[in-house]
């Protein structure tokens, strides 16, 4: 199955809509969540500061590695997906509100990447 029916598939188990976003899209939407729950206010309960987003960020990450803790097989593949993508808006809003341009990085670190040989010993 190719990668594009694979994931239309699993969209469609998930009961989510397929819908394409970019980069952009997606941290517009964060965006407009997080202020709807009033976390951009001056005296929220939640500041969300770059240190508090990268803390967020590695917790997220902790969650993503429990799925597979004392097996190599995922656990459960809708919490595996929920737990990305709390992972996913944690770093679109850390990128954002540090004013990072994410697409572009992702593509600059790639070109790094392409010169860069691992396990060569």
């Amino acid at each position: 199955m190719g990668d594009e029916k694979r994931r239309k598939k699993l969209r469609a188990l998930s009961g989510f809509a397929v819908q394409k976003m970019d980069i952009k899209e997606l941290t517009d939407r964060m965006h407009t969540f997080v202020t709807s729950k009033g976390w951009y206010g001056e005296n929220s309960q939640r500041p969300q500061t770059p240190r508090n987003l990268a803390i967020s960020l590695a917790l997220e990450a902790a969650e993503i590695l429990e799925q597979f803790q004392w097996s190599e097989e995922v656990k459960d593949r809708k919490d595996l997906s929920s737990e990305l993508a709390d992972a996913a808006l944690y770093l679109l809003q850390l990128a954002s509100i540090s004013e990072i341009d994410l697409e572009q990085a992702i593509l600059d670190k790639l070109e790094v990447n392409k010169t860069r040989e691992w396990d060569q010993e």
